[in-house]
C-alpha cells in the first residue's frame, strides 16, 4: 500500500490504493508538498535510511539511542526480522521513515507499536503527519487493535502535538526517564488510542 499526493496544491483528501478514502486536517501541511509516496522499505533504501537515523538521534533530543550508535546497530533496529519498515519519497527522495511493530508478544501482540524519523532537511513539510496517517491504516489493515508509543519524551511538542492532534492520549508518565542532550532528566509519557475509527 501506498499514499501519493499529486501536485496540486490544495488537495485534501488522501486516497489508497484500496480506494479507500478518508479526509485530512484542512490545516496540514500536506498541501505544501509537491508529491510524496509512501512504502515498503528495500534493500537499497538502507543507507538513506541510515543517514536519517544517526542524524536525528545524534542530537540526543528525542530517542533514547546511544547517539554514537553504529550503523550495524541502527539498522539491525530499525529494519529488524519483527518490524514492518516504510520509508517516505518525495521528488528530493526519501526524507522519512517509520517502522510498525508489535507493541509486545503473544497475549499483547493485538496493540502496534510505531517509530518515526524524519530527515532534518524535510521538516515543517507534513512529512511526519503523512507517515503517521498512512502507519494508523497500515496498522488497522494488519488488525491491530490499538497503538501505544511507549516512550515520548516531553521535551518533543512537536510529536505531542502531532499524536494529540491524531486521537492519542497520555496514558502513563515516566519522570526523569529520559536523559535530554541539552536539559538533563526530562519525563516521558507513554501515549495510546485505539484504532476502531477513521481519522
Amino acid at each position: 500500500m501506498y499514499y501519493s499526493w499529486g501536485k496540486r496544491s490544495d488537495r485534501r483528501i488522501l486516497k489508497t490504493d484500496s480506494n479507500r478514502i478518508t479526509r485530512s486536517d484542512p490545516q496540514t501541511e500536506h498541501r505544501r508538498l509537491q508529491s510524496l509516496q509512501i512504502r515498503r522499505a528495500r534493500k537499497e533504501d538502507r543507507e538513506t535510511i541510515w543517514q536519517i537515523f544517526h542524524a536525528v538521534v545524534a542530537k540526543g533530543d528525542t530517542y533514547v539511542f546511544d547517539p554514537n550508535i553504529s550503523r550495524r546497530k541502527a539498522l539491525a533496529y530499525w529494519l529488524g526480522p519483527k518490524t514492518r519498515c516504510y520509508v517516505a519519497l518525495s521528488d528530493q527522495g526519501i526524507v522519512g521513515s517509520y517502522i510498525l511493530k508489535a507493541n509486545q508478544p503473544g497475549l499483547g501482540s493485538h496493540v502496534a507499536n510505531a517509530g518515526f524519523m524524519v530527515s532534518p532537511s524535510a521538516r515543517g513539510r507534513g512529512i511526519g503527519r503523512a507517515m503517521a496517517e498512512h502507519c494508523l491504516h497500515e496498522a488497522r489493515r494488519l488488525g491491530f487493535r490499538a497503538m501505544q508509543f511507549n516512550f515520548v519524551v516531553a521535551t518533543n511538542r512537536t510529536a505531542l502535538r502531532l499524536w494529540k492532534d491524531l486521537g492519542f492520549k497520555i496514558v502513563g508518565t515516566l519522570p526523569d526517564a529520559f536523559r535530554h542532550s541539552r536539559r538533563g532528566f526530562v519525563n516521558v509519557y507513554v501515549m495510546y488510542r485505539r484504532l476502531t475509527s477513521v481519522i
